[in-house]
């Protein structure tokens, strides 16, 4: 009788607290981290810092004066299309279940995506909003086709630099991303055949393995191949090895640089989602890798040409920060580094060199810099990963830990990768090219090309002296 009693009362003392046992069955819900959420609107921003001014006044900068405004105006302009047709129907197709290559149209025009959505990120029952994971790939999505522009500067129609983004976008950069970043989650990694059939859902290079952390292939090989089949379809500027091309302000593309480092660790720290200790080692790796790229090509162009310059060093910056996009969350940072020297180094043999001994006119190597230095940072992560190398190997989400690692099967992903991509973007370039060409033309007159785009395209200048 006692015990009974005393089982009441604390029944009633639970009851009077508000406390119900069919409350404690019920899951929470899950919500937004607010501090990954702060660190992923910080991140957009400097995303968008990297192309707006950062990549228009690195390229403009290399260009001839007349050409300046011109390449402002492509830079600007594409970020803005780009961000327009990202929400239409960019972020359905990149980022929704469809085939292993195309996702599908569910989430057009941002249907269905509310304040309250979530997007999963790399921890399980760890989330952000779903609207700033959307505006953070936008700007992943813009950057890409303006990288683009740089192959063939100084002698493009305006339209046409438009009509053939439009085109690449659709069936070059959507099909990329969710080849290598569309999968579930890893909330649905609870055992080995769930794992099997999340898997089976996910884009094609994610299903071989292919590691690709912020870019490498979707961003940086994607859009030089694209850059080296546009040189090569338009030919040579006027003047090409016969008068001075050189670059009218390289101030300012010192400044541009210095903007595409800054912003690069939204861009790569970013691509992490969380703000936590992977976000650390993103961020240090993407600063060493950079540093030693720039020393590396620096130091070559000293050696062999007897004078360091400026625009070599801000080509080194970028190429580092090129080759550690795709490795910067698996490497360790000594292996950062030797990423970062190789790339200047090789990257610097590709823009002088290479360039020269095919007779292609990249006017701001586009492709010597991001299709050479995403080649380097493809295949090289799947060596800086290996944690016997100080990389942090693989996660495996069934098991909660690091998973066995092979380099060899590891580099045999990122082969897949990096084929892939280079043929589809080839592919699709070249019918892109060919659809402009035919339809309103691709390159200006010799007319206009001699007196600048700035006049012919857009009646301004950029400078009145």
């Amino acid at each position: 009788m006692k015990q009974l009693l005393t089982t009441f009362i604390l029944f009633a003392l639970l009851g009077y607290a508000g406390f119900s046992f069919a409350d404690a069955a019920v899951p929470v819900p899950p919500a937004a981290n607010k501090g990954d959420t702060a660190w992923m609107i910080v991140a957009t921003v400097l995303v968008t810092l990297m192309v707006i001014p950062g990549l228009a006044l690195f390229y403009g900068g290399m260009v001839r004066a007349k050409n300046m405004l011109s390449m402002l105006m492509q830079v600007f302009v594409i970020f803005s299309m780009m961000a327009i047709l990202w929400a239409i129907y960019g972020y359905s197709i990149a980022f929704t279940e469809g085939t292993a290559f195309f996702g599908g149209f569910s989430k057009m025009f941002l249907k269905g995506i509310t304040p309250d959505s979530l997007a999963a990120t790399f921890s399980k029952g760890v989330y952000v909003p779903e609207y700033i994971y959307v505006a953070f790939q936008l700007t992943f999505s813009a950057i890409t086709p303006a990288l683009i522009v740089g192959a063939f500067a100084e002698r493009v129609k305006f339209s046409a630099v438009l009509l053939f983004m439009f085109i690449w976008f659709t069936f070059s950069y959507l099909p990329m991303a969710h080849m290598v970043w569309y999968w579930t989650g890893p909330d649905a990694y609870t055992d080995a055949a769930a794992a099997e059939a999340a898997g089976a859902t996910a884009g094609f290079l994610f299903q071989k393995g292919a590691l690709d952390f912020a870019g490498g292939t979707v961003v940086h090989i994607n859009a030089g191949i694209a850059g080296l089949i546009g040189c090569l379809m338009i030919g040579k500027r006027i003047g090409y090895k016969k008068e001075s091309l050189a670059p009218h302000s390289v101030t300012m593309t010192m400044i541009g640089a210095s903007l595409l480092w800054i912003g690069w660790f939204g861009f790569n720290v970013g691509s992490g989602l969380e703000a936590n200790g992977l976000a650390g080692l993103v961020f240090i790796n993407t600063l060493l890798a950079s540093a030693a790229a720039t020393l590396a090509w620096v130091g070559a162009e000293w050696l062999l040409r007897g004078k360091p310059s400026m625009l070599g060093g801000a080509s080194g910056a970028v190429a580092g920060l090129v080759a550690i996009t795709p490795a910067c969350g698996w490497s360790g940072p000594m292996g950062a580094i030797l990423l970062g020297l190789v790339a200047g180094a090789i990257c610097f043999w590709a823009v002088t060199s290479l360039k020269s001994a095919l007779g292609y006119d990249d006017s701001l190597d586009a492709f010597g810099v991001h299709g050479i230095g995403g080649i380097i940072g493809a295949l090289g992560t799947g060596i800086v990963a290996s944690p016997a190398l100080g990389g942090t190997g693989v996660w495996d989400y069934v098991a909660n830990g690091v998973a066995e690692y092979s380099m060899i099967g590891q580099i045999t992903s990122q082969a897949w990768g990096v084929g892939v991509c280079i043929v589809w973007s080839a592919v699709v370039s070249f019918i892109a090219y060919k659809i402009v060409d035919m339809s309103i033309g691709l390159r200006v007159s010799e007319e206009v090309e001699r007196e600048g785009l700035d006049i012919s395209e857009h009646g301004e200048t950029a400078y009145h002296l």
